[in-house]
């Protein structure tokens, strides 16, 4: 397993992975250096989230390789289908899924999504329109959220 970590508008992002793909992106609580090297198998998810942050990128093509149950790969899928910029609703995402009695777990499962930002949890939202649970901290969410659907006024600059 490779890894690398690099420093975003979010903190220090690590992100892991192997000839697989990527498996893990997370920017909960990173305290270690900002990585020197950047190992060949995970160089494109960096240049992708780079560009992520920059504005220059809206989807990602890296490959990825999701480790969970699969009940929480299922979930996981239903997140790849949120487009950039909109947001979905557990409910919503638990209609897509076809089970709307499991809200909590598909929340849950939300919850322990290893691959950060490129799985876009953070586009579920709560029913009411807000911005409920969020692993890496609700800031990032809300960051994340208005880096991809800046308001008009933002737009103009």
């Amino acid at each position: 397993m490779e890894r690398v970590i690099i420093k975003t508008p979010l903190g220090n992002t690590l992100i892991e992975g192997d000839h697989l793909g990527v498996s893990s992106i997370s920017t909960k609580n990173i305290s270690e250096e900002i990585s020197t090297k950047i190992p060949n198998v995970l160089a494109e998810a960096v240049k992708q989230l780079q560009e992520y942050f920059d504005g220059s990128r809206k989807k990602f093509t890296f490959p990825i390789h999701l480790k969970g149950t699969e009940f929480q790969k299922k979930v996981w899928k239903s997140l790849l289908e949120i487009p950039f910029g909109k947001t979905t609703s557990y409910l919503e995402q638990s209609k897509k899924i076809g089970n709307t009695k499991a809200i909590r777990a598909i929340a849950s499962a939300n919850g322990k999504n290893p691959l950060s930002i490129v799985v876009p949890c953070h586009r579920v939202i709560g029913s009411d329109g807000s911005l409920t649970g969020f692993a890496s901290g609700l800031w990032r969410k809300k960051w994340l959220l208005e880096h991809e659907s800046p308001s008009p006024q933002q737009k103009l600059f």
